[in-house]
């Protein structure tokens, strides 16, 4: 279970710290990603890349990102397991107009594949509970790192 743990852990922790290397080396292709909850586009499967590529718009653009997990529950079943994880998701960007943090909380669906002696992320279903905080953030953050 410690190596699921912290596969999951490890995927989250390199997402904030923009580590795109190390988190594309926990991904599985495809990789079903679902933000359906929140208002995003629907489910689909998606190369690792392509998700990476589409959080590199918005997410460098936040002085920084913490995204808080646990508990973790895993279900092993063979080489595939499923964790479900509360997740406080925090969006700092300082001096911001409005406030300069952004919260999005819920719960995380994570389906993980077992490649040799690793697990690597295969799915991340996100189920939206509430946002609070200043919720422009995202668009001042998606234009900061367009620039």
């Amino acid at each position: 279970m410690a190596d699921i743990q912290n596969a999951v852990l490890g995927f989250f922790e390199a997402v904030d710290l923009r580590d795109w290397a190390r988190a594309e080396s926990l991904m599985r292709a495809p990789f079903h990603l679902d933000y359906s909850s929140y208002g995003a586009s629907p489910a689909a499967d998606l190369e690792p890349t392509v998700i990476l590529e589409g959080w590199k718009g918005i997410l460098p653009g936040f002085d920084a990102t913490h995204h808080q997990l646990g508990p973790l529950i895993a279900e092993v079943d063979g080489a595939r397991a499923r964790v479900r994880a509360y997740v406080t998701a925090l969006h700092f960007l300082g001096g911001a107009e409005g406030g300069q943090i952004w919260t999005v909380v819920g719960t995380y669906d994570i389906a993980l594949e077992q490649a040799s002696d690793s697990w690597r992320l295969s799915g991340l279903t996100f189920n939206f509970k509430f946002q609070d905080g200043n919720l422009q953030l995202p668009k001042t953050a998606h234009e900061r790192a367009a620039s």
